[in-house]
């Protein structure tokens, strides 16, 4: 064993349709904003606050594809991956860098075909060799405890 871990697994709804980049050699790439929320109840007001973090998600090749057709703006996805950060130049010259998760398996918890029927869905839901038994199409939000904790 290495003594390293880069993992990343999230439950988040998508910010944004998927944008879809095309290749040559028929690859594809597609990216979205995932947000995840923490809720908790400040003790000094009793008043509930919700953060939302923002995530860069990257899906590649057949994933992108799977994802651009099955889900959509809103949905809510369990996303495991890696994390990666690039190195860019903006138009100042200056060095910009950004972090993404790339996505190496999904389960889509909600999905297009869901909000407009109402009905589970049986569309793929993983970007493995095997496939995977699929998951409830509803899934329980878990009850927040009331503490001062924000995590």
């Amino acid at each position: 064993m290495s003594g390293t871990l880069n993992k990343v697994m999230l439950i988040g709804h998508l910010g944004d349709e998927v944008k879809m980049h095309y290749f040559e050699g028929g690859g594809a790439i597609g990216r979205f904003p995932l947000a995840t929320n923490e809720t908790y109840t400040n003790k000094q007001t009793n008043e509930r606050v919700t953060n939302t973090e923002w995530h860069n998600i990257v899906v590649r090749n057949k994933a992108a594809e799977i994802f651009e057709k099955y889900v959509s703006k809103g949905d809510k996805v369990y996303i495991e991956g890696r994390l990666k950060t690039r190195k860019w130049q903006d138009d100042k010259g200056q060095d910009r860098y950004s972090t993404e998760v790339q996505c190496t398996e999904f389960t889509f918890l909600t999905t297009k075909k869901d909000s407009q029927s109402n009905q589970p869905s049986q569309q793929p839901t993983s970007q493995t060799n095997q496939a995977k038994p699929a998951q409830p199409s509803k899934v329980e939000e878990p009850v927040a405890e009331d503490d001062d904790l924000p995590f």
